[in-house]
């Protein structure tokens, strides 16, 4: 099955916060992937067609990983 546009921005915004956990500090990393997995988890019941949903979520997760990917952000919870 083909992907959209849309939803190869959203598994690249995924894997874009996976990656950025990995630069967190070995013990809060669960922390950081936990975080992400939960505010995707969030949305799942948003359906496809809501395209305008879909991409506010994107810019909204986006500027949360610009947030939480700054070298002093050590853990989330």
């Amino acid at each position: 099955m083909a992907l959209s546009g849309l939803q190869k921005e959203v598994l690249a915004l995924y894997r874009h916060c996976l990656r950025a956990s990995r630069q967190k500090p070995a013990a809060t990393q669960p922390h950081f992937k936990a975080y992400a997995r939960a505010e995707f988890d969030k949305s799942i019941s948003i359906s496809k067609k809501d395209f305008a949903a879909v991409e506010f979520l994107v810019r909204k997760g986006r500027r949360q990983l610009e947030l939480y990917s700054q070298p002093n952000i050590r853990d989330i919870r």
